[in-house]
């Protein structure tokens, strides 16, 4: 994921995100067939849709870490069988923005 590049559907300067379970989780695409499905289901008729080619290091590295709340990276939501979700944990995202951040690992001071 992160050496990918993503489509990431964009409204002017925003780029596209849900919310889900505490979670906001930007949408990412891997290809302009994924993210066409996606458009058909979230565009305004036949408009096109805008969007950013991004790294997947640069959404979780960068633009998770900006948006100051508890936040991942979802990939192909719109593919059925297809879709990857990339949660707000250690490994994954910063851990300064890690929501298990600091948490005792399993076994630890026994």
């Amino acid at each position: 994921m992160r050496r990918s590049v993503l489509l990431v559907p964009a409204a002017g300067e925003h780029l596209w995100s849900a919310r889900l379970g505490g979670v906001r989780w930007i949408c990412g695409f891997t290809g302009e067939a994924a993210l066409a499905r996606f458009g058909r289901l979230h565009a305004s008729g036949d408009q096109a849709m805008d969007y950013a080619a991004l790294l997947g290091a640069r959404i979780v590295d960068e633009v998770v870490p900006s948006l100051g709340e508890p936040a991942g990276l979802a990939v192909d939501i719109a593919t059925e069988d297809g879709a990857m979700f990339f949660p707000p944990v250690v490994g994954i995202v910063p851990d300064a923005v890690a929501l298990d951040a600091g948490e005792p690992e399993e076994g630890a001071g026994r």
